[in-house]
């Protein structure tokens, strides 16, 4: 029997006078203990398929066809009546946390909210019923977590506490819209097979909405693949890998990046690029001959050390400290890629507020081009932000949305008095036309421009300095496969012509493995393993990296695993007490320029 069941759904929205069609005439079933993958580029319909289903649209939005939960059909219901099935019979994981969880009210209260509404816990019931979600999606120190606020948890921490939510009704339908896009692999494989067993144990149908082909391969029974509001194939997840029909199926899959793609290559290199309407391979348009790094140093951090207090009492005194980054040394050169690797909450993100002295480190030494930048404050510190930039992981909010183009990318010459009007204009036509936009997009605004055009936009900003490194904060976790190849492509020609240093902060191994000169793989504030990339990723000698390399899943359902291979032990927390002294850590240089730390 079908859990859900959707036919002919069309849903339109009022656009400039006239009705757009973002979904038109889709048919699909879900079963019982069953996981149907819808799959897309961004604009494909895929989050408008859900926010139809979950009733969810804007007020003007058009709606028509049947969607059947469990019989019922949600379109005939009142919206009193939808109010309880949502949170109980059917639950959705938004993708940006952020948005979806209330700033000023703590983690427990958001929990314990979903509890007594939908099953009529007490306060007391509710919030041992939070603690015991908390540490089934795996949240290190769960109880102090639960008087915590949004702001103070990584993003892939706060992804995990929306699970949590919406696994807390035991819904017979999950909805679950990238889900695992903040995660890193080894929480991904865990949170996909505690939906496994929770499917297995209630009998809960799940719509997992991804452009994570690797997912799709680990978690789909069935999937849907979806292009401009349109259903374009479906079929069983084995058969659709294996025997795609159409070219757009053909190049969604054959864009995937693969680990161990860059086996015996010593470079990084541009990801091919594939015709979304013939599936055919496209070269990737500039050779890899310039991306030789120089010898000159453009970043030395040594002996780095980042803590932030926790108070409590009346007098609010320090009862613990966050070791978010532990005694990290590491260089990068002009041309140089260093990527950061590791769990969600290890420092990695640290490390990059820390350079950019967006938080102020305990102690340790940022050498920028020669100079200690924790000896700067000031106008002088203002002044050498020139030379060091960030892309941060969302560029929804990273963009002014009350701002032109123009005005965006100018902004920064103008702060820095290095440019007048028109030729800050100049300037800003020219850094357009560098990230492969057009001149005439200067007069829109940033709701105007896809995800994928967002994040180009951000990068044009940061060019915009000339800087000599650029700190890239998850740049590209958040996009469709095919436009993360573009932004990958795009920073590795921009780094050949320009020999800008990246720090490449990241979750996602097979970028990694693609972009990197070298990798740094983190474990609770601490490197735990450095060297070069094929080095790391050839012969990992840690074994933390040996658990994340073999956590990233295949884009491919025949190495499907469904008992995944997981450590289920209590994270450890980097939350210590005052008064704790850190290890001396021991390094071990297994090879040239690869160090690992004494287990």
């Amino acid at each position: 029997m079908s859990v859900l069941k959707v036919t002919g759904l069309t849903t339109e929205l009022p656009a400039e006078g006239r009705w757009l069609g973002v979904l038109k005439d889709v048919s699909f079933n879900i079963g019982a203990r069953e996981t149907l993958a819808l799959v897309g580029e961004s604009g494909s319909g895929k989050s408008m398929m859900a926010l139809s289903i979950m009733r969810l649209l804007p007020p003007l939005a058009r709606i028509s066809g049947r969607i059947r939960l469990a019989g019922r059909d949600l379109l005939d219901l009142p919206e009193t009546e939808m109010e309880r099935l949502r949170g109980r019979d059917m639950a959705m994981i938004f993708q940006e946390p952020m948005s979806s969880l209330n700033p000023v009210v703590t983690i427990g209260v958001q929990i314990g909210e979903t509890l007594r509404r939908h099953h009529g816990l007490s306060s007391r019931a509710a919030q041992a019923e939070a603690l015991r979600l908390l540490e089934r999606v795996r949240i290190p120190a769960a109880r102090s977590r639960l008087g915590e606020y949004p702001h103070q948890l990584s993003g892939g921490m706060l992804q995990r506490i929306m699970i949590a939510i919406a696994l807390a009704g035991k819904p017979k339908l999950l909805i679950a819209d990238e889900p695992t896009t903040a995660l890193d692999v080894t929480i991904q494989a865990q949170i996909l097979r505690l939906i496994r067993e929770l499917q297995d144990q209630d009998g809960m149908a799940v719509l997992f909405i991804t452009h994570d082909m690797g997912v799709v391969a680990e978690i789909a029974d069935r999937m849907v693949v979806m292009r401009h509001a349109h259903l374009v194939e479906t079929g069983d997840a084995t058969h659709v890998f294996a025997q795609p029909r159409e070219p757009y199926t053909r190049a969604l899959l054959a864009a995937v990046p693969q680990l161990g793609s860059m086996q015996g290559q010593h470079k990084p290199a541009p990801f091919p690029l594939v015709d979304t309407d013939t599936g055919e391979t496209i070269l990737s348009g500039f050779p890899d001959a310039g991306l030789e790094m120089s010898g000159r140093k453009i970043l030395e951090v040594k002996s780095l050390v980042t803590r932030f207090d926790q108070r409590g009492g009346l007098l609010r005194r320090v009862v613990a400290r966050v070791h978010a980054v532990e005694d990290v040394s590491f260089d990068l050169r002009a041309g140089e890629t260093l990527a950061l690797v590791g769990e969600s909450g290890c420092g990695k993100s640290t490390i990059g507020r820390s350079i950019l002295r967006m938080v102020t480190p305990k102690s340790g030494s940022i050498m920028v081009d020669g100079t200690d930048v924790l000896t700067l404050s000031g106008e002088p510190l203002r002044r050498y932000r020139q030379k060091m930039q960030m892309i941060f992981q969302d560029p929804i909010s990273s963009l002014n949305p009350r701002l032109r183009v123009e005005d965006i990318l100018t902004e920064p010459l103008r702060a820095h008095g290095m440019a007048g009007a028109d030729a800050a204009r100049d300037i800003a036509r020219d850094l357009l036309h560098r990230v492969g936009l057009d001149a005439h997009m200067l007069d829109r605004f940033p709701h105007q421009f896809s995800g994928g055009q967002k994040q180009r936009l951000c990068i044009a900003r940061v060019l915009a300095l000339n800087p000599a490194l650029i700190i890239a904060d998850e740049a590209v976790s958040a996009l469709d496969v095919s436009i993360k190849a573009q932004i990958v492509n795009l920073m590795l020609e921009l780094q050949a012509s320009l020999g800008i240093a990246f720090l490449f902060i990241s979750h996602d191994m097979s970028v990694v493995e693609r972009i990197a000169h070298r990798v740094a793989v983190m474990r609770l504030g601490e490197i735990v393993e450095i060297g070069p990339r094929e080095a790391v990723f050839g012969q990992p000698s840690h074994s933390y990296t040996q658990r994340l390399l073999a956590a990233v899943p295949a884009a491919d359902p025949a190495r499907r695993s469904r008992s995944w291979i997981t450590d289920d032990s209590e994270l450890p927390s980097p939350i210590r007490s005052p008064d704790f002294i850190p290890p001396i850590r021991h390094y071990t240089e297994v090879m040239s320029g690869h160090y690992v730390m004494a287990e």
